[in-house]
């Protein structure tokens, strides 16, 4: 059977993949207003007024650069050295106590999808990161991959967590081995953000290694959850579904899981009343922080996404 949703997903990350259609996308006044309400802005100094926003409130930040999908070097460096300058900025602003603003980090902006020598120089880089993270008193998260790398990434996530425990990792539900790694990293203190996708079109990942329909990863989401929920780790439940948020309430009851052993990420922009709602009950709720010049395909990625959600205001 023909999912249209997939299909209509498809189309448009594949759209946002085109250099040419992402320039008339940024430079369309219609959809700079829209994005207005999803992305914090294009520099460190908008995204921490924005975090600042979330931070008053009483939620937690994750921040996002989004950057190239493929850096040259030159473009590499800029992307760790706006991290490094973010972080001096979230410090300087008392926003990185004991992880208020979690930072998201893409190992292929960092340097890993580079043709020479592109893990040493991503893991040099993340290195530093995590190391300035640590000294404003703040976290880290890897940012989830496809298939084809996710043994990679875990093993960087491992290297990093000898020295820096809170480093947190990102599961994608829509690959069928997440079951799997959600129970190596349910572990005491392990820090795990649960999301639906990785950042690639569904197309781009077989069948045998990843669920080919909104149906199926909705399913493989919850059963990742259950695993989480009855684990000894930290979930984050990255997911602008409501009907997942009340099952994972539902959950975490039966588990006895106190309220701040776990949150709830929606993305900037979706959901407010939601978000809300969420805070009335006593959750911590985080919310996902994206900057940067490259915002168009984010963009287009979450209205692919969460169509509904996205467009709705409650």
């Amino acid at each position: 059977m023909i999912d249209p949703g997939a299909s209509l997903r498809q189309g448009l990350l594949g759209l946002s993949r085109h250099d040419s259609v992402r320039r008339v996308v940024r430079h369309t006044p219609v959809s700079r207003s829209v994005a207005r309400r999803f992305v914090a802005g294009t520099t460190v100094e908008d995204c921490v007024r924005a975090v600042a926003g979330v931070v008053a409130d009483g939620r937690l930040a994750t921040i996002e650069l989004l950057g190239h999908p493929v850096p040259d070097g030159a473009e590499v460096r800029r992307t760790r050295d706006a991290h490094l300058a973010l972080l001096r900025a979230l410090q300087d602003r008392d926003l990185t106590a004991r992880g208020v603003a979690d930072l998201v980090i893409d190992l292929d902006t960092l340097g890993r999808a580079l043709a020479e020598d592109g893990a040493k120089i991503a893991l040099d880089n993340v290195l530093q990161i995590c190391e300035a993270a640590a000294r404003a008193g703040t976290t880290v998260t890897i940012a989830p991959a496809g298939a084809g790398a996710a043994d990679a990434t875990l093993d960087i996530v491992r290297d990093l967590r000898s020295d820096f425990p809170d480093v947190g990792a990102t599961l994608p539900a829509e690959l069928r081995r997440t079951e799997a790694d959600c129970r190596e990293l349910a572990g005491a203190g392990s820090r795990v953000v649960l999301c639906a996708r990785t950042r690639a079109a569904t197309h781009t990942e077989p069948g045998s290694r990843a669920f080919l329909t909104r149906r199926e990863v909705q399913l493989s989401y919850v059963r990742c959850l259950k695993i989480l929920l009855e684990g000894e780790g930290h979930p984050v439940i990255a997911a602008p579904n409501a009907e997942i948020f009340d099952i994972a309430r539902s959950l975490a009851d039966k588990q006895l899981r106190a309220p701040e052993s776990f949150e709830f990420e929606l993305p900037l922009g979706v959901r407010p009343l939601e978000q809300r709602r969420l805070l009335q009950l006593g959750y911590q709720v985080r919310v996902l922080v994206p900057y940067g010049e490259e915002w168009s395909p984010y963009v287009m990625r979450l209205l692919a996404e969460h169509p509904v959600d996205t467009l709705r205001t409650r």
